[in-house]
């Protein structure tokens, strides 16, 4: 059953009711009988399973930030391998000169 809310213009409290689509508005308000407007909320609604567009045409590709992103660690981690080999061959030829 749908959640409606509502807002009294009497004491100015909001409050939630749960209610049938075809149950009518309430009137009064529940806490000081005071007369209620209802209110326009935004939905919580997402399609899930298949048969609907997102899950059956659309595709899940990765953002443009996202892959940048990586590309950029992947790219980060590499020299730091290489500047390793370069940093072992430079101290083994400063023990070779202390010899």
């Amino acid at each position: 059953m749908p959640i409606y809310e509502y807002r009294c213009r009497k004491c100015n409290k909001e409050f939630e009711v749960v209610q049938s689509i075809t149950a009518p508005e309430l009137k009064s308000c529940k806490f000081c009988k005071g007369p209620v407007t209802k209110l326009m909320s935004v939905s919580s609604f997402h399609l899930k399973g298949s048969g609907w567009y997102v899950t059956d045409y659309g595709g899940r590709t990765a953002p443009v930030s996202e892959t940048t992103k990586a590309s950029e660690t992947t790219a980060k981690s590499e020299p730091a391998t290489e500047g390793s080999p370069s940093t072992s061959s430079a101290s083994s030829s400063t023990s070779g000169d202390k010899s």
